[in-house]
């Protein structure tokens, strides 16, 4: 009497998972990844060494993808956060003839979606089916699937029992549809999150500040005694790690400062390998030992004159290109050496006098361009430089710029005045919330930051006060204390 029969297609588990995932045993962790190796191999920021914005934000979302799942492998988990993350995915031929998967020339495509799943299993194929890549493979993966076949499995009603409310009213049970639509509903917003997690960030700030001293102390003092621009890290490593950094810095200094002298007025930046940065900046690579460190110092003249060298070059570049500026822009391009970059430059340069495209001298003065290697046509940015694929057709090149040169000043125009609007926000919103560091991650564009502080200067949030706030894609607290909201973060009245 409780129950009656109707069409229920949006909650119907054959219609979200195949139906052989009814059957089946769960994954263990090694399979889990096996299985997600499409997905790994569609978001892998190794693939987006061009769109350093992209890989950025695959990369932090793998990190908390990775958490998420060894968190489901912990003996005696409850249930986890809805977790929802941000993946631009490749674009890739599924049905090419060689049966493997193309890189599209159509690029790649942002997928967004919320974790909510209780077993590595149903991750797996929620990640998969949200980005839209093959679940067929994960069959094979189960070999202990249940002994019923799947030609009897597939026999299940699409029309599926629904009990009626007064069930549950009258068991006790739970209503399994409601828990669902609950947390379809539940989404996370800016307040909320604060209340969660403000307290938590506030201990971790606490505990970071003597060490915080301890790095300006050591960045001031080397940067004195070396007579550097500055110190900087690629990377978000933590206060305690940029330390450790510093203080075998200063060690190699007192072993052998002659050769660190050579450094003069450069910038250091800590990253992944050592060498020349394309803008001139000098990597020093956390993985190597100080014998390369001390190797790269004694050959910085050197570079000194390669990178005189590159100018040169990008001179010459402009030149033949009406005036048009060579750029290389930190944020948006790869990492790339000094010698990388002028490898680049010259096989176009080369190609360029081949062709000897003709342009009115100086008439793209003003206007500027990166060189990227991954592409074979031009575009715009909406920042207002030129993409060039140094592998671009000339006559291509030529229609391209001269077609876009008005658009293209009006984008930077534009990208100028959006950057005196966000600095002004920026003040505003440190001033208002009494914050001890506003900042934002390379990959938030200055439309999204001005969205952003807009939005925030119209609210009240008394967790920020002396707090360091970053403007990222996601919600987290870093190990120092840091808070990290997304630039489109919701609040209630745009949830209901």
């Amino acid at each position: 009497m409780f129950c009656h029969l109707r069409p229920v297609r949006r909650l119907c588990p054959g219609r979200i998972f195949p139906y052989w995932f009814l059957y089946s045993r769960a994954l263990s962790g090694a399979e889990a990844v096996n299985a997600l190796r499409p997905f790994y191999f569609a978001v892998h920021p190794d693939f987006f060494g061009q769109h350093p914005r992209e890989r950025e934000v695959n990369e932090n979302s793998l990190k908390r993808l990775s958490a998420y799942l060894e968190n489901l492998q912990k003996p005696g988990f409850k249930s986890l956060k809805p977790t929802q993350l941000m993946f631009y995915v490749r674009e890739t031929d599924q049905n090419s003839s060689d049966g493997q998967e193309h890189f599209s020339t159509s690029g790649f495509r942002a997928v967004t979606f919320t974790l909510h799943t209780r077993d590595l299993l149903s991750t797996v194929l929620y990640i998969l089916n949200s980005c839209s890549l093959s679940t067929e493979h994960i069959q094979s993966l189960n070999t202990n699937v249940h002994s019923q076949p799947l030609k009897e499995a597939t026999r299940i009603s699409d029309r599926p029992i629904k009990w009626d409310k007064s069930y549950y009213s009258f068991t006790g049970f739970k209503d399994p549809d409601e828990d669902l639509e609950q947390v379809w509903r539940m989404e996370t917003t800016l307040t909320s999150w604060l209340d969660n997690n403000g307290k938590s960030a506030v201990k971790k700030l606490k505990n970071s500040l003597p060490l915080r001293k301890e790095l300006d102390r050591l960045k001031d003092e080397l940067s004195h005694q070396l007579q550097l621009s500055d110190i900087r890290w690629q990377r978000s490593w933590g206060i305690a790690h940029r330390c450790s950094q510093l203080h075998s810095l200063g060690r190699l200094a007192q072993q052998n400062l002659e050769s660190l002298k050579n450094a003069k007025g450069c910038t250091i930046i800590f990253t992944d390998r050592s060498g020349m940065s394309a803008v001139g900046h000098v990597m020093l690579g956390t993985m190597d030992v100080h014998h390369h460190w001390t190797k790269l110092f004694e050959r910085l003249p050197s570079y000194f004159d390669l990178q005189r060298r590159l100018m040169l070059l990008e001179d010459q570049i402009s030149y033949l290109l009406g005036g048009i500026q060579v750029v290389y822009i930190e944020e948006l391009q790869p990492v790339l050496t000094l010698e990388e970059y002028y490898s680049l430059l010259d096989v176009f340069y080369n190609r360029l006098l081949k062709s000897r495209i003709p342009f009115h001298p100086r008439s793209l003065r003003g206007l500027q361009m990166i060189l990227n290697s991954d592409r074979y046509a031009p575009s715009l940015h909406e920042l207002g430089h030129f993409n060039i694929p140094i592998l671009c057709d000339p006559a291509n090149l030529q229609w391209f710029i001269l077609t876009k040169a008005q658009q293209a000043r009006e984008n930077m125009k534009r990208k100028e005045e959006l950057k005196v609007i966000e600095n002004e926000l920026m003040q505003a919103s440190t001033k208002k919330f009494s914050l001890e560091k506003f900042y934002k991650e390379p990959s938030v564009s200055s439309i999204q930051m001005v969205d952003c502080c807009k939005r925030l200067l119209e609210q009240s949030l008394p967790y920020l006060q002396g707090m360091h706030l970053c403007i990222s894609h996601f919600y987290s607290v870093m190990q120092d204390g840091d808070l990290c909201i997304p630039w489109n973060w919701k609040n209630e009245e745009a949830i209901k």
